[in-house]
């Protein structure tokens, strides 16, 4: 349970309960103030003087303290039940809040969790996509969770229909941990038909919501889910999304958080395929045929967790790919060079590189620059 005692909490819900008052203003007012009793107990002017509050809602802050009994009254309350259902409230500056998570722009000030949230938990990566996958989807989906489990990563998903929920199951079958992002309350099972999942999930990795109990599942909450998901993934692996999915903006927050994305690769005019040979095309993902890209993209970040298990690439090469391959080293060299160097012709040369840069196991630089990773 939160640190906070209750009127602390209390000072938090007043705040968030103003229109115009999110996390990022809270921080600013907190920045400035330094406690959430000298932000409400101070006057007006002071209170404009802090970044990003106008004269408005400058205004809604010195009303709100009337609102006081009520607030803490539903404070209480939602303490009450929290624990009847096993979960706790923490908050942003309690000793168990992820790690990551606090890294992000926009952390949620406030989460709740059934559940248990551990040190390997530190070493997630998430796995999203449609809520309507194609068999291959689904395949790719039960794969790639199932290897990542079975290197000790813990999955982040939004237990929603399709994808995610395949990627949980499967990461709880080979008896992994998984993390699951959602966005109601933790009361409301959506979609109903996972109850019984939600219920595994608690039991081996926690269900976490940034919302109050009793929430509804409404469209207007899966943005800020989406961007939990990512904030508490080392990187975040789409499979199958459409332009529009929801997948591609869980992507875009990744992207803006600095953490990796991948996408694997789909048929050229299959709906679901187009999200993520989009990112793919723009740069904005790194291509993955299997959980072992992900692993060796991320070995650095996940070595504490995968130790001496981090798998070795097994590539087949072809007999130009072995020369170019062993005329490379991990200092730069110029095409023309390796052209020499393999007695290939540069055309030939390129080729065979692309190849190679596919399987991984070469970089490109500026100026047709090639090394070994």
């Amino acid at each position: 349970m939160s640190k906070l005692n209750i009127e602390q909490l209390t000072d938090l819900y007043l705040l968030l309960s103003v229109e115009g008052i999110g996390p990022g203003k809270i921080r600013s007012l907190l920045a400035k103030f330094h406690s959430t009793e000298k932000i409400l107990s101070t006057d007006y002017h002071s209170l404009t003087t802090a970044e990003g509050i106008s004269t408005n809602l400058a205004q809604r802050i010195r009303k709100i303290n009337s609102n006081r009994n009520a607030i803490k009254s539903r404070v209480e309350e939602e303490l009450t039940k929290l624990d009847k259902l096993n979960a706790k409230l923490i908050t942003i500056w309690d000793k168990e809040y992820p790690k990551l998570l606090k890294k992000i722009y926009d952390p949620p000030i406030i989460i709740e969790i059934k559940g248990k949230l551990i040190d390997q938990d530190e070493y997630s990566i998430a796995i999203v996509g449609t809520r309507q996958p194609t068999n291959y989807g689904k395949v790719q989906a039960e794969r790639i969770a199932s290897d990542l489990a079975e290197q000790s990563i813990t999955i982040v998903s939004g237990m929603a229909r399709g994808i995610d929920s395949i990627s949980h199951s499967a990461c709880l079958k080979r008896g992994g941990r998984t993390i699951a992002v959602i966005g109601s309350g933790l009361d409301v099972i959506y979609p109903p038909e996972n109850r019984k999942l939600f219920d595994t999930i608690c039991e081996r990795g926690a269900v976490i919501s940034e919302f109050p109990l009793g929430t509804k599942p409404d469209a207007q909450n899966f943005p800020r889910r989406n961007r939990i998901i990512s904030g508490l993934s080392l990187g975040t692996i789409i499979i199958e999304t459409g332009i529009t999915g929801g997948a591609m903006q869980t992507a875009r927050f990744a992207l803006d958080q600095n953490r990796e994305v991948f996408a694997l690769p789909g048929n050229v005019g299959v709906k679901q395929s187009d999200g993520t040979n989009s990112l793919i095309q723009r740069g904005e993902a790194e291509l993955i045929r299997s959980a072992e890209d992900v692993l060796l993209e991320l070995e650095l970040k996940l070595k504490p967790v995968l130790g001496k298990n981090i798998p070795q690439r097994q590539e087949e090469l072809n007999l130009f790919e072995e020369k170019i391959i062993n005329a490379l080293n991990s200092e730069p060299m110029q095409i023309d060079k390796i052209a020499s160097a393999t007695n290939l012709s540069t055309s030939d040369c390129l080729v065979h590189l692309l190849s190679l840069e596919f399987k991984g196991m070469i970089k490109q630089l500026p100026g047709k620059m090639f090394a070994l990773l």
